[in-house]
């Protein structure tokens, strides 16, 4: 049986149960980008990792993308960039 993580929200709310490596290879790939990137919106950090990722990602990107966003954000490892529209995201 694979090791799963319970992931966080940034609001609180209640998190889900991911594989660990779907979940570690989506933050490497999110902190990577942010890394070479600084600050990025949502919609392009998306874009970006679907495109580079949906041949081999055995998951619906998307949704990862997101919740492993919110995740790292509760977690106090990303945030989003106050008063930005549409909401940019960097490295705290």
């Amino acid at each position: 049986m694979e090791e799963k993580i319970l992931t966080l929200h940034p609001q609180g709310k209640q998190g889900v149960n991911i594989l660990k490596r779907r979940y570690d290879q989506i933050k490497d790939d999110i902190l990577k980008v942010l890394e070479n990137e600084d600050e990025v919106t949502y919609q392009y950090l998306s874009d970006k990792l679907v495109h580079e990722m949906s041949d081999s990602f055995d998951g619906k990107v998307v949704w990862y993308v997101v919740t492993v966003k919110q995740d790292l954000e509760a977690r106090g490892i990303i945030e989003r960039v106050p008063g930005t529209s549409p909401h940019k995201i960097r490295i705290k």
